[in-house]
């Protein structure tokens, strides 16, 4: 038989009774446990409750963290079958069963009664129960179950079990690791302006969610952001949270959340142990910044252009592009850097947005969500459409000269401005028809974003009015 040793512990960090765990973006995570183990020479049979319901038991490694026992592991075991009522009862199916009847203003008493069916379905809905007493069949239990002692082949928590050989007798603090669903956690982010302000307040939530059928206490808990490779399998997510946010600022702390790259990632330390229950969900700020310049767009895509379509000529087609919306888009752009008072990596999540009113009170505007953004990156959201701006966009003329493979489309778009305040428009439009392209003519200048889509930034004063004109030329 081969002999599997248990390996040293190969982080560079100190090894501590408290359990800990690394929760992962995509719904499991990694847990990392202590079991002292006290073996004799020979055969030992080793137990370890308290794992997750939703354990893989093909990732389990238990490894010897000081590196100096050889062990042989003859057998691993995973037991998720904790004792319950009606799993007690299965195994009484066909003998008989004290039960203590529970009557009002009578004194209890003790029945017996051959449980014919126990109503128990391993992994599936229970069904009603079949008792017989005196002969006669009845669909419900006749009171309270009385078991004998319930044995040590029963559990009240899922376990691991190995039947390890030892070469001589030891006692070592082993680690117990593995992966599981039913964990997840996601970052969210609430963002606090003054009314038409481009200076604002984030602070950034991380939401962890505990569905794995285990509590932990005092546990070290890491949050892995990036999207790792996983086969997954459908368990439920998290439902997404966040909290509002007041406009006052804490003063200077020491963070609760560290950040440090790993790999391809990054990894997110809480510095202090957390008790995280089975069915909780729990909270920690990880991120306070206050005045980060957050620049307010206005975008108009006035073109409604649909995806393309199997043996369609979009270049020749003389309706296709031409329908227009009349919605001026709003977002938010900052960047993620340590001179606007942010430069962490920030975690994949959900922006909510709330602007204070002239009483100080806050409304919420807005929100969106955000991919990771490296350190250095730019991140523009999306929060909804304005009210006051007013977009209208149609073309004017059209040539196609299909001998000579050319092309002429002259567009205009209308920019209106019915608020109070002055504002820039930007107005993107994008040349779809053909790579070739050259602008004949135009009312403002562009600038080129990439090789389809050009932009005009007009400014409108209040209760303003302009129009951008331009022709494009096609050639094939």
């Amino acid at each position: 038989m081969k002999k599997i040793y248990l390996l040293p512990f190969l982080a560079s960090s100190l090894f501590a009774a408290d359990p800990a765990i690394t929760i992962y973006n995509g719904g499991f995570a990694v847990v990392r446990d202590t079991l002292a183990i006290d073996m004799k020479a020979g055969s030992n049979q080793i137990t370890f409750a308290g794992t997750t319901a939703k354990l893989e038991p093909d990732s389990v490694i238990l490894r010897d963290v000081a590196g100096k026992a050889q062990l042989q592991i003859l057998e691993q075991s995973y037991r998720n079958d904790p004792v319950s009522e009606p799993m007690l009862l299965s195994f009484f199916e066909g003998k008989s069963l004290d039960f203590i009847r529970l009557e009002p203003n009578k004194p209890d008493q003790t029945i017996s009664a051959k449980i014919i069916r126990s109503g128990y379905v391993p992994g599936g809905a229970p069904v009603e129960p079949i008792v017989e007493i005196d002969g006669k069949l009845q669909f419900t239990l006749p009171g309270r179950p009385i078991f004998p002692s319930l044995g040590d082949e029963n559990i009240l928590k899922p376990a691991l079990a190995w039947q390890i050989n030892a070469s001589a007798a030891a006692k070592i603090n082993a680690e117990v690791a593995y992966v599981t669903q039913g964990f997840s956690w996601q970052a969210s982010y609430n963002i606090v302006s003054p009314e038409k302000s481009d200076l604002v307040d984030i602070v950034g939530w991380i939401t962890m969610q505990n569905d794995s059928g285990s509590s932990f206490q005092n546990a070290k808990i890491k949050l892995m952001a990036g999207d790792v490779n996983k086969v997954q399998s459908s368990y439920p997510q998290m439902a997404k949270r966040g909290f509002p946010l007041t406009a006052e600022m804490a003063v200077d702390a020491p963070p609760v959340v560290s950040e440090t790259a790993f790999d391809e990632f990054h990894l997110y330390t809480l510095a202090n142990l957390v008790t995280l229950r089975d069915k909780e969900t729990k909270q920690v700020e990880f991120i306070r910044a206050t005045g980060v310049k957050a620049e307010r767009l206005y975008i108009y895509d006035g073109a409604v252009i649909s995806g393309w379509r199997a043996g369609m000529s979009v270049g020749s087609d003389p309706g296709y592009g031409v329908t227009s919306n009349k919605k001026v888009r709003v977002y938010r752009e900052f960047t993620n850097t340590e001179a606007n008072k942010l430069g962490i990596p920030l975690p994949k999540g959900r922006v909510r947005f709330y602007s204070q009113d002239n009483d100080h009170q806050l409304e919420f505007v807005g929100e969106n969500n955000i991919e990771h953004t490296p350190k250095g990156e730019r991140v523009r959201v999306f929060i909804g459409d304005s009210f006051d701006l007013v977009g209208e966009r149609k073309r004017t003329d059209f040539k196609l000269d299909e001998a000579n493979h050319v092309l002429e489309e002259t567009f205009e778009v209308t920019l209106r401005n019915r608020g109070k305040e002055a504002v820039e428009i930007r107005v993107v439009e994008h040349l779809f028809r053909w790579t070739n392209w050259t602008i004949e003519s135009k009312s403002e200048e562009f600038n080129k974003t990439d090789a389809q889509t050009i932009e005009f930034r007009v400014s409108l004063k209040p209760d303003e009015e302009k129009r951008v004109t331009y022709k494009v030329r096609y050639t094939w």
